[in-house]
């Protein structure tokens, strides 16, 4: 796959490096994770809308809750020394070319190219009460389908850049439960010599090529000024995040990977030992808001151009750097003495200590340490490299979030603010007082990240071969009648090898709760209704497509079934128990009667204006409708067990009916029958 991926790559960037091309942006929220990319190659700090709101925005985990973003701002800058410019006409000690984390000129630095999603297969149908209700509804675009797809998503990213190089970043998600929280990003950098966008080829051999990528991380919004606001509101931009590294090893082999990664660190404006940020709103629960460890791990860089085994020493800087710095604002591919900053920042190497370390050495609040007014980010700087015209540089960065479960949350930080022992620790010992153990299961969220990243490893050394679920069906259907909730649902998952079964999940008031399972079945049952629904209240639902364990055989895996996942079918529309079945024909209405188009706006609202209703019918009848001369204008078969029926006033051949007086006649399958009459004003 990365063969077929690269090759077709550089076929199209040599028939389209000079188009125009203005900068999108996508989701990938297929998996437990969710994140927003940029056509520009990378995503720059409030990029996706350029809203204030959205200084948080992105690395959605779990994502099946809301304002679980932690991602504040991130950037590429691809640095070169002793280059000539030949749009400038001079040469430069140090040449920087920026995407992130503020500044994005799109026209004549980071170019993009190429921008296409690849899927294994499409997104369901999911309808509720008929009305497309699918949460990837609109966001999951997939331009082309390929079966043999080794990841659920594949996006295809090409820019070319004013300093020559242009970038290949290809980026892998999966969406089985074992490696749903992390993405995989193949880097090629290419030295091409396209430097603008008409396609202007200037070769030359690349000298000390940095590529440098800062990840300004604040864990997470749901806690700031943008969620439900419980922390101090600096918390947004990353005020008090800890950065953070560990060595991942390979689970097969031993070998180590460098990991940078990031957490919610005290803050001197909480009051109280915010670690985990429990809610302390008057109403919380006490339920943790911030346990989440975000960052990456690199995978693979090249050695050299021509050497391309793994260098266990790259990355060669990996300071942390401050994220309001003047160098992160107002670049310039022309400033030669910003630049030099640039650069130097880019070549620094690695600090001492890691601002974690410092931190907590130092005692201070981490808003405090290091008096910056936006906290800190992570670098990592590849390089430097030489490269000759033709000549790449390959690098593979998989970035991941992971930490405490819901339930995790809700029990440790409940027991927190009760202040309720016995404070039972991850090792089974007891804790000495409540903020004892709500900080060491919080730092458990760094194994947890690990053994996400040894996954990532795992998938990377497997070539990205691993097994998957089966689909999930082509069209889930949610129906509320008078005494369930019907569901229906396609039979092609069954076609795929081992498949097992489905699985239906239910939660209750929200889409964005806890699930819980309520039907399993095997192949060919393709309905359940839920009776256990009440009224009154909305629910929601998604359905999986379950594996039998035989096709769970490897190593990137725990054995098991593997399980489709949620956010394919899950519907963000409430379906709710209608109105019960009419106990006799003589109960049933017509509302409005008359219908006039003038108080239309009073009967069922804007979003429905020619709506009719038939109320207190039988679960199941035949409903006619006649002119006043008797011709049969429309044929409804009411079959969802509900004691109502709507209709849009338009007639079996697509015309909307004039004013008149019409016959409304209902049919029982036992032969009961019965007739109302109505008006129509227009």
């Amino acid at each position: 796959m990365r063969r077929w991926v690269a090759w077709s790559g550089f076929f199209l960037l040599a028939s389209l490096s000079w188009r125009s091309w203005a900068d999108e942006t996508r989701w990938i929220a297929v998996g437990m994770l969710h994140d927003w990319f940029s056509s520009a190659g990378c995503e720059i700090e409030v990029g996706r809308r350029h809203l204030v709101s959205d200084q948080q925005d992105g690395l959605r985990w779990p994502a099946q809750f809301r304002y679980q973003d932690c991602k504040a701002a991130k950037a590429l800058w691809i640095g070169a020394t002793n280059y000539y410019d030949p749009i400038a006409g001079q040469t430069f000690d140090y040449k920087v070319v920026h995407c992130g984390p503020r500044v994005l000129n799109e026209e004549s630095e980071f170019m993009p190219v190429l921008f296409k999603m690849y899927g294994k297969f499409e997104r369901p149908l999911v309808l509720v009460d008929g009305i497309p209700a699918g949460f990837l509804d609109y966001m999951d675009f997939v331009d082309e389908v390929d079966p043999n797809l080794p990841a659920d998503r594949i996006l295809y990213n090409i820019v070319n850049t004013q300093i020559g190089i242009t970038v290949k970043r290809t980026i892998y998600a999966f969406s089985q439960q074992y490696h749903n929280n992390y993405f995989i990003y193949d880097y090629v950098f290419k030295n091409t010599g396209i430097i603008d966008k008409k396609g202007t080829r200037y070769e030359q051999t690349l000298q000390g090529v940095i590529f440098f990528f800062q990840y300004r991380y604040a864990v997470c919004r749901e806690v700031g000024p943008y969620g439900y606001y419980w922390m101090p509101q600096s918390s947004s931009w990353g005020h008090n995040t800890m950065n953070d590294s560990m060595l991942v090893y390979d689970p097969q082999t031993g070998e180590p990977y460098l990991s940078l990664f990031s957490w919610h660190g005290i803050h001197s404006k909480a009051g109280f030992d915010n670690i985990g940020a429990p809610d302390i709103r008057p109403n919380g629960d006490g339920r943790l808001g911030a346990a989440q460890h975000v960052g990456i791990v690199v995978l693979h860089a090249d050695k050299s151009a021509t050497d391309k085994s793994h260098d266990p020493n790259q990355p060669t800087t990996t300071q942390f750097l401050g994220s309001d710095e003047p160098i992160t604002s107002g670049n310039d591919p022309f400033n030669a003495a910003k630049m030099a900053a640039e650069y130097a920042a880019m070549s620094a190497g690695h600090p001492p200590k890691m601002h974690a370390d410092a931190v907590m050495e130092s005692g201070q609040a981490a808003d405090i340490w290091g008096s910056t007014p936006g906290g800190f980010s992570h670098c990592a700087g590849f390089g430097p490299y030489t490269l000759a015209p033709g000549e790449s540089i390959h690098i593979v960065i998989a970035e991941g979030v992971a930490g405490l479960s819901r339930e995790k949350c809700i029990e440790i930080g409940s027991k927190w603010l009760k202040n309720q022992g016995p404070f039972i620790l991850p090792d089974g010992s007891t804790a000495a007082n409540r903020d004892e153990y709500k900080d060491k299961w919080v730092f458990t969220g760094r194994d947890s990240l690990k053994k996400t990243f040894e996954r990532a490893i795992m998938t990377y050394k497997l070539n990205y071969n691993i097994p998957h679920p089966p689909p999930p069906p082509k069209m889930f259907e949610v129906t509320g009648g008078g005494d369930r909730i019907m569901l229906r649902w396609s039979s092609e998952p069954e076609s795929w090898p081992g498949f097992a079964g489905y699985r239906i999940y239910r939660a209750i008031h929200v889409p964005d709760t806890l699930y819980q399972l309520i039907y399993e079945c095997g192949p060919g049952v393709h309905q359940y209704d839920d009776f256990g629904a009440s009224r009154g209240f909305d629910y929601y639902y998604y359905i999986t497509s379950v594996s039998d364990p035989s096709a769970n055989v490897t190593p990137a895996n725990p054995p098991g079934p593997l399980e489709s996942s949620m956010f394919y079918t899950r519907t963000n529309e409430p379906a709710r128990l209608k109105r019960q079945a009419g106990k006799s024909l003589a109960d049933i209405r017509v509302v409005p009667n008359p219908y006039n188009i003038r108080a239309r706006d009073l009967q069922y609202g804007y979003g429905a204006p020619d709506r009719i209703m038939f109320l207190d019918i039988p679960p199941v009848c035949t409903i006619k409708i006649f002119t006043e001369r008797g011709d049969l204008i429309e044929t409804i078969e009411h079959t969802d067990g509900s004691g109502d029926e709507a209709w849009n006033s338009i007639t079996s051949s697509r015309q909307v009916v004039v004013s008149g007086v019409y016959i409304a006649y209902f049919e029982t399958p036992d032969g009961q029958r019965t007739f109302r009459k109505f008006v129509i004003i227009r």
